[in-house]
């Protein structure tokens, strides 16, 4: 008889043929269970987070009356040396007291692809479902479904904590979202890094723009990215009786406000991130917030719109006036199109500061997008972003050659000349529509809400950036000929309830 049985797996669900299974096969071998993507929660890959999955396998343990450690294993990519990865994660989250081999364990395992590197370690592998019993993801699958019948194939420990931690809406809303990718993100392709270093960057310029509009009680930062901004509210001593509240719905972003906040980078006790996306339900109670942040947000909720998107962000503004406490405020900065977007231009682009291919490639070709984009010239990179913008934004953007002038929309102009050195991010930035609404637009969208605008709101130009990286490379003018004033690229609004 071995000592162990290894069962390596997410453990989202558990089922009561897992439980027969156990009973049956641990025959008084402590069950290893190795506990894969622990340190995912709230995707639709791995929707239930590590503390709720081990807490539902020590009582299925209790119940059916086997011994279990449990073990958390974190994400990795997919690999060959799966097999041996998660032994050793087994060995250093134990203590080294636990030490798998071929000789003192059987794995249980009904992946033929996950059961054949067992095998080349030399483990013996056993089935555990066999064809036509349903499996943990399937079960999930139901759960997110809104299938009632799950209550009757998992296992009562996995239907008494989803029960107790309202488990069953927190998996429809991660599995059915439809912004979210698999893992956590907006797109696959953003370089996380580079984009909390923009953050990071761009915080402290951003709270000197806004924050003697911030109300003190519940602070709310929707979007909170790593968390900065709310760290300069941290130390602002007129918040430090204030609740502060970050909402980030990237994985990656949500980790390290959860890692700033261990770190103690807070000195405000009362300091909480929420992992959500604000769109698919509601997620603070009628009238209990003070100020909302969104920074550099609103584009994207415009941008990953589920169907229409002026629908998306009136919907996204109606749930903002209605969690906003009496004489509380929403606080919104962010870029804006132009105040004329339909107007046609001309543009003309420097074709001599890079190569100037013949046509735009096919970026997800590439290992290096960004290395072939930043290569580009401005006006051969303006075609490679008419075409991956088409696509990835689902928008038109129309324009015409004529010679060395390209006419064209001023709001599709505006969109190209303020994303055109986004080189590291450029397929997840081609996903995005800075100018889908201008100020006035943003403004009516809060109006509607209920909001009234303070006379502080505004629409302003980023003249850093039009001096050093737009007006270099290109030049604006009417058909005419006649030179145009480069538009107002942001917004400050101010909207109070």
């Amino acid at each position: 008889m071995t000592e162990y049985l290894l069962f390596p797996g997410r453990h989202h669900v558990l089922t009561r043929f897992q439980g027969e299974f156990l009973r049956e096969a641990a025959q008084g071998r402590t069950v290893v269970w190795a506990v894969t993507s622990a340190n995912h929660r709230t995707t639709k890959r791995n929707p239930v987070g590590f503390d709720r999955r081990e807490a539902a396998i020590e009582r299925f343990s209790v119940a059916e009356g086997i011994r279990s450690l449990v073990v958390g294993v974190v994400d990795t990519p997919p690999t060959d040396e799966f097999a041996e990865v998660t032994v050793k994660a087994i060995e250093a989250g134990t203590d080294d007291l636990v030490r798998l081999t071929p000789g003192n364990t059987v794995v249980a395992c009904s992946t033929p692809e996950v059961s054949k590197l067992y095998e080349l370690l030399g483990f013996e592998v056993v089935g555990v479902e066999p064809e036509g019993v349903l499996r943990p993801w399937d079960v999930l699958l139901m759960v997110a479904a809104g299938n009632d019948e799950w209550r009757a194939v998992a296992h009562p420990a996995t239907v008494d904590v989803f029960e107790r931690y309202a488990l069953d809406a927190h998996v429809q809303r991660c599995v059915n979202d439809p912004v979210v990718g698999d893992d956590g993100g907006l797109t696959t392709t953003r370089d996380y890094k580079t984009y909390a270093d923009a953050f990071e960057t761009a915080a402290d310029r951003k709270w000197q723009q806004i924050k003697e509009f911030v109300r003190p009680g519940r602070i709310l930062d929707i979007g909170c990215a790593t968390g900065a901004t709310l760290q300069l509210v941290d130390a602002d001593p007129r918040f430090h009786e204030s609740d502060l509240i970050g909402v980030e719905v990237a994985r990656h972003l949500y980790a390290e406000c959860e890692h700033k906040k261990e770190q103690g980078l807070f000195r405000n006790p009362n300091v909480y991130f929420y992992q959500r996306n604000m769109l698919g339900s509601a997620v603070f109670p009628a009238r209990s917030i003070d100020t909302t942040l969104t920074l550099a947000l609103t584009h994207e909720i415009w941008s990953y719109a589920d169907g229409s998107r002026a629908e998306t962000v009136q919907r996204f503004a109606d749930a903002l006036f209605a969690h906003t406490a009496p004489d509380g405020v929403w606080i919104n900065s962010d870029v804006c199109g132009p105040a004329e977007p339909e107007r046609s231009v001309v543009l003309r682009l420097d074709d001599s500061d890079g190569a100037n291919p013949a046509e735009p490639l096919e970026l997800e070709s590439l290992d290096d997008p960004a290395s072939y984009v930043g290569q580009l010239s401005t006006r051969a990179r303006f075609f490679q972003f008419a075409q991956d913008f088409r696509r990835n934004a689902n928008v038109p953007f129309e324009y015409a050659v004529q010679g060395d002038r390209l006419v064209l929309r001023l709001a599709d102009a505006m969109d190209f000349l303020t994303r055109k050195d986004y080189v590291d991010n450029w397929l997840s930035e081609t996903h995005e529509q800075f100018c889908g609404l201008n100020f006035a637009g943003w403004s009516a969208v809060a109006e509607r809400a209920g909001f009234h605008l303070d006379p502080s709101s505004k629409a302003w130009r980023n003249n850093w950036v039009i001096d050093n990286r737009i007006a270099p490379v290109a030049s604006l003018t009417s058909s005419t000929g006649d030179p145009i004033d480069w538009p107002d690229t942001h917004q400050l609004l101010i909207a109070r309830r």
